[in-house]
């Protein structure tokens, strides 16, 4: 068992970390696993205070901060969970995870383990293939997301209310098919219960309306019960508007990152559990954060927050991943980091809003002038950012607005950004993923995972940082290329593809300022693209792992909504897969264009060859590991490369 305790010195010297409470420490934990020639992993659990100096030009970006409660010091502070692994033999650099609600994400991503695990961290399996710590990196994870759920291995941060202040705030739920009343906790407690307005609509494209039946009752200011008219339909959607009060300083959630990276790497008290003989044992640090906290990353780096107080620079790198060109509803009065605008739900929460570049451009249809790199650029603090999507980032991400300004022009990436497109992949798998039907979606649910192409990119980035190495050419479908086009132009006609140019569009929309009007408006829409697709169905462009460039099928990273009626209704977060028929005479009795398997490969000698040489390529072209290379041929010679599920 871990032992208890350990030490909690108070701050000597100015720092933003004015606590560092171990409350574990575990020197050979996951069981004693060792990790090659990094050797065992010791395990830090602990509680980090940080203090923000509303003064401090460093910290003026964050909302509400100057009104906030202070300390005896004149000081704000937020208190967050922190864990650490850290092998024996470390490489120097820091990998600091953005944690996605609460939960460590890069163990299923980036080693093939289960998500649950990952979070929890204790038995020898909870690390999957133990890539990470192989590879020497010194791994962090601290709460940013002050409402993430508090279930267990759970990280959060406690930030403090700014008692005093209204406004308008929204809420938007989804119950399923659970028999009602409905009893759900409001994000901020109602400043008036008389401005309250509740309405439902049955798909996100149809208008609020109100119906007989439909009744809300307060059970306090901050609990409400819905009750639904009878017959609702599943997945009705309940939406909230009311005049809260109290916002969090939500803010502080994205200095935490700042603060804790900055502390762990550059501290080098006794306070540091990571520093020894009065240095720290990290020299560079990377961020990266996955979905939800991948575009939290981007609001990091918009913010200006790379730089610590003391204007040094934070993270080396940065990896945003799946984020598409959107950010997180985190920095603002009334946030609510914890919402997905997308094709189903929270559609109009403040998320995927101009600035959508790292480079600075215009918005055209306010005349507003910004960029993600902006503010990094006056401080001399920018990172080196490689960036990976997803191609379901681009049919319900805004993903095309990363490479081209608001009227829809090619735009240049900034010489320290990479953009690389996981071809023909859905928002997110599990190593073990096979097709399989949803009745929630048209198409059976594209298997495609990750794993592979992110554990290329990591290697990558490290030896960036590290030594000065260019990775990778950015892979990214673009208009300048002719690999982005619009959504007639996507596909040649395949049957079975139910494709009828739907896709989340891209608007700017007014969010209420004024409890009279406390509803989003749509102001105006930029124009989208999308990754163009071969004779295949596959897309052209990107990291083409080899089950799309020795494929059989055809891997799209969008599904429709069974029934779907809307432009805009696709499944959340998943892709579609549709199988390349047998024969020439099967392919052209269905009249589909693509080639058929007897057509592609003669023997299945043949297929091996053309899984081999692709990646062989990939390997030559670092976008691919040895060890991955050889994972994809034998999964080429047991027949289940595909993930078909035959």
């Amino acid at each position: 068992m871990p032992t208890l305790l350990l030490c909690s010195l108070t701050q000597p010297t100015r720092a933003e970390v004015s606590r560092f409470e171990i409350t574990a420490r575990q020197e050979a934990a996951l069981e004693g696993r060792s990790f090659g020639a990094r050797g065992t992993a010791e395990k830090i659990t602990a509680r980090a205070t940080i203090a923000l100096d509303p003064a401090d030009p460093a910290n003026a970006v964050i909302v509400d901060l100057d009104r906030a409660p202070r300390n005896a010091q004149g000081k704000v502070e937020a208190t967050t969970d922190v864990v650490i692994l850290r092998p024996q033999h470390p490489n120097g650099t820091l990998l600091f995870e953005v944690v996605n609600r609460g939960r460590k994400l890069l163990n299923s991503w980036a080693q093939d383990g289960d998500s649950a695990a990952g979070s929890r961290l204790e038995q020898a399996a909870d690390m999957g293939n133990g890539f990470l710590l192989e590879q020497g990196y010194t791994l962090v994870w601290a709460g940013w997301q002050a409402d993430a759920p508090n279930d267990a291995h759970m990280l959060r941060i406690a930030v403090p209310n700014v008692p005093g202040i209204t406004g308008p705030s929204r809420e938007e739920w989804s119950f399923g098919d659970k028999p009602g009343p409905y009893r759900v906790t409001l994000s901020y407690p109602v400043a008036d219960r008389n401005s309250a307005r509740l309405t439902l609509r049955a798909r996100t494209d149809e208008p609020r309306r109100t119906e007989d039946g439909l009744a809300l009752r307060f059970i306090d200011d901050s609990t409400i019960e819905i009750t639904a008219p009878a017959n609702t339909k599943p997945d009705t959607i309940f939406e909230l508007t009311y005049t809260a009060r109290d916002p969090r300083v939500m803010g502080m959630g994205l200095a935490a990152i700042r603060d804790v990276s900055a502390f762990l790497r550059r501290d080098t008290s006794a306070r540091n559990p990571l520093a020894a003989d009065g240095r720290s044992t990290v020299d560079r640090a990377i961020g990266l954060g996955i979905s939800q906290s991948g575009r939290a990353l981007r609001d990091f780096l918009y913010f200006g927050l790379n730089r610590d107080e003391a204007g040094r620079v934070v993270f080396e790198g940065l990896m945003p991943i799946i984020p598409g060109a959107r950010g997180s509803f985190t920095n603002a009065r009334f946030a609510q980091p914890g919402r997905n605008p997308g094709p189903e739900f929270d559609r109009l929460y403040p998320v995927g809003q101009f600035p959508f570049t790292y480079e600075v451009t215009e918005d055209a249809l306010n005349g507003r002038r910004d960029g993600l790199l902006l503010r990094c650029r006056t401080s001399n603090t920018c990172p080196r950012v490689m960036q990976m999507d997803s191609e379901f980032e681009f049919w319900g991400s805004l993903g095309s607005l990363n490479v081209t300004d608001t009227r829809g022009q090619h735009i240049d990436l900034p010489p320290e950004v990479r953009l690389y497109l996981l071809s023909g992949a859905p928002h997110g798998n599990p190593a073990n993923a096979v097709a399989r039907p949803s009745p929630a979606c048209t198409m059976p649910l594209n298997p495609i995972n990750g794993g592979p192409a992110l554990r290329a990119l990591l290697v990558a980035m490290e030896r960036w940082v590290r030594e000065g190495v260019e990775p990778p050419g950015s892979r990214y479908p673009s208009r300048a290329q002719g690999t982005l086009v619009t959504a007639g132009q996507v596909y040649p006609p395949i049957p079975d593809l139910p494709y009828n140019q739907q896709h989340v569009q891209a608007f700017w929309v007014q969010q209420p300022v004024e409890d009279s009007d406390p509803v989003p408006q749509v102001r105006g829409e930029y124009p989208l693209f999308l990754p163009r697709a071969g004779l295949d169905g596959n897309a052209i462009a990107g990291i083409r792992l080899p089950i799309i460039d020795a494929p059989r099928a055809t891997y799209v990273g969008w599904n429709a909504q069974t029934g779907a009626r809307g432009p805009q209704e696709i499944c959340t977060q998943s892709g579609g897969v549709v199988p390349f028929a047998a024969t020439k005479a099967e392919r052209q009795a269905k009249g589909d264009p693509r080639p058929s398997l007897e057509e592609l490969y003669l023997t299945p000698a043949a297929y091996h060859d053309a899984v081999r040489a692709s990646a062989e390529r990939l390997v030559a072209e670092r976008l691919l590991l040895p060890a991955d290379a050889e994972a994809a041929l034998q999964a080429a010679r047991e027949g289940t490369l595909a993930r078909l599920g035959q």
